[in-house]
């Protein structure tokens, strides 16, 4: 068991004493009491504001309360001495034996340390990318489908059943444009001088291949007939193409969904139908007008009577129509059809969306909600764009892809690894700027190196202590041990919590950012050898040292190797 957990029972079962005594009511609300590692180490191991968030509704002091619980604390054989602090957090103090234990157990569990199980019997829908299928993955899809992928690791380490979903727009307008630029660049293949692109179609000249394969599938068949016969085939020759093309992109980022689900699929299943039957059944669709849009007069608005699903009774800011005019249904109507599937699959769904749909998440919240009765948690996280930068200059664009940079030449040019710790270094809704010199230096500052380089620093120094006869042992002394080592394990102890954090608040980037702590934490305890041989890891002439070091080592190498690996991000054994 996890030691903040451990320790979040011992508190548990002392409440539970307390309230057995009478000191406490029954039945308070304990979701908020935590166990963390105090702001500043000097106060202690662990601290807990079980006193601080329980005295008002105990009816209680909050010290007063405190000072009920710290002593029952401090009689557990683990605890070498508790306080209460300020207005009543409690901070405790633990015996030296509980982090050479935890050092163990780290050894112990390996590749599992940290694993949680707070998950389990959930299943999770993660739904990232999701881009239109007409072109290749380029930098405006990486942020979203690094977070989305990072996540739905995170959520498998902390016990949930992952579906990874990739949902294809493949029935509006978009799709007809590809197919007509499609056919342009079959006619181009045919030997036609087809000149400029025209405005409004696809530029890129990755659809050259599709047309080549067009041409060598269909010769000139198609090339004199109108647009009404050859459109819906092309259509769904260029979408596969270009779904080919998307998967390959991703591939390159070690990224692969469990799900592709088609929007035209959905549709022609009667989902959206199903949908409006459930929300008419329960009194949520009504016929009615909409408001007239801003900045448009009498003249220019024309109000149509539409259905409209009641989303305002859901913390929507307007109700909104699931059809159009013409009774085909509006892009909420077959997005609200889509979670409507996804929830029959999943207790929890989570979408990434890029910064340009924020606007849509109350509405798209509002139907799950109404179509789940309530039973599948919904959560949406926006992730903001990237801007690319060389040395501080702006990225030209690729010539290529038409108008955008293609993941494929980033992930090229600094590999798969640096783009997907990168995208973790920031908040997802945080803007970022993703510098090509920057991302690949050797510096303490591009925390993508500090923490590889601490890896690879834990690996050179067990090739160099068993060139010398010194092997890692589990048997190790940890004794030997002295604070500043043992101040590391504590860190490399606070690695479960962070898990279990990471994975209920939804946010893979928390990993990141406890992995960079942590290097530094090593690399500032290596560094300690640059004017005390002593202190180095390996001391030659002192072999026990040496193997209680390589343990502590050895633990810390475990610690990145599983916070890299549930950022998809491999730990290099050598730098060059």
């Amino acid at each position: 068991m996890p030691l903040y957990t451990q320790f979040a029972e011992h508190i548990g079962a002392i409440l539970d004493r307390l309230e057995a005594a009478g000191d406490l009511p029954a039945g308070l609300d304990r979701k908020s009491v935590a166990v963390e590692p105090p702001r500043d180490p000097s106060h202690g191991d662990l601290a807990t504001n079980a006193a601080m968030v329980l005295a008002k509704p105990a009816g209680k002091n909050p010290r007063e309360l405190a000072m009920l619980i710290a002593p029952k604390l401090a009689r557990l054989d683990d605890v070498a001495g508790t306080e209460v602090a300020g207005p009543g957090f409690i901070n405790i103090r633990l015996a030296d034996d509980i982090w050479r234990d935890e050092l163990r157990n780290i050894a112990q569990a390996g590749g599992d340390y940290g694993r949680s199980a707070i998950g389990a019997g959930k299943t999770v829908n993660v739904e990232y990318v999701s881009a239109n299928p007409t072109g290749p993955m380029h930098m405006g899809h990486c942020r979203g489908a690094v977070v989305g992928d990072a996540l739905a690791s995170l959520l498998e380490y902390a016990g949930y059943a992952v579906i990874r979903e990739y949902y294809v727009n493949d029935a509006g307008g978009q799709v007809d444009l590809l197919a007509r630029s499609a056919h342009l660049r079959y006619r181009e293949a045919l030997g036609e001088d087809i000149g400029e692109i025209p405005e409004g179609l696809y530029p890129g000249e990755y659809l050259k291949p599709i047309g080549e394969a067009l041409a060598a599938e269909f010769g000139d068949a198609h090339v004199r007939e109108h647009e009404m016969v050859w459109l819906k085939l092309f259509r769904a020759r260029a979408v596969a193409a270009m779904m080919d093309l998307i998967r390959a992109d991703l591939a390159l980022l070690g990224i692969h969904h469990d799900v592709f689900a088609s929007e035209a699929e959905v549709v022609a299943a009667g989902k959206p139908e199903a949908a409006e039957a459930k929300l008419r059944r329960d009194g949520l669709i009504y016929e009615g007008v909409l408001e007239k849009p801003k900045g448009k007069t009498d003249d220019d608005w024309e109000p149509v009577e539409l259905p409209l699903f009641r989303s305002t009774d859901f913390g929507d800011d307007q109700d909104r129509p699931i059809r159009k005019s013409d009774g085909g249904w509006t892009y909420f109507g077959s997005d609200m059809a889509y979670h409507f599937q996804k929830a029959e699959k999943a207790d929890v769904l989570i979408d990434i969306w890029g910064a340009d749909h924020s606007g849509t998440v109350k509405r798209i919240k509002a139907a799950v909600v109404a179509l789940t009765g309530g039973d599948t948690e919904f959560d949406v996280k926006i992730v903001q764009m990237v801007r690319l930068l060389r040395n501080g200059e702006p990225v030209k664009m690729s010539k290529r892809s038409g108008n955008f940079v293609t993941l494929a030449d980033v992930v090229g040019e600094v590999g798969k690894d640096v783009v997907r710790f990168t995208m973790l270094t920031r908040k997802a809704d945080a803007q970022m700027d993703f510098d090509f010199a920057k991302v690949v230096e050797a510096s303490k500052d591009n925390p993508v190196f500090y923490v590889q380089y601490a890896h690879a620093r834990i690996c050179s120094v067990h090739r160099k202590a068993a060139a010398e006869g010194i092997e890692a042992d589990s048997a190790a002394d940890l004794s030997l041990l002295d604070a500043e080592e043992l101040g590391l394990v504590k860190v490399a102890a606070q690695f479960p919590r962070i898990v279990e954090a990471a994975a209920l608040a939804h946010e893979p980037h928390r990993i990141a950012f406890y992995l960079a702590d942590i290097a530094a934490a090593f690399h500032a305890l290596w560094n300690r050898g640059n004017d005390d041989p002593d202190k180095r890891i390996l001391v030659v002439n002192n072999a026990p040292l040496t193997t209680a070091r390589l343990a502590l080592a050895a633990g810390i190498g475990q610690i990145i190797r599983n916070g890299l690996s549930i950022m998809g991000v491999e730990a290099v054994e050598e730098m060059e």
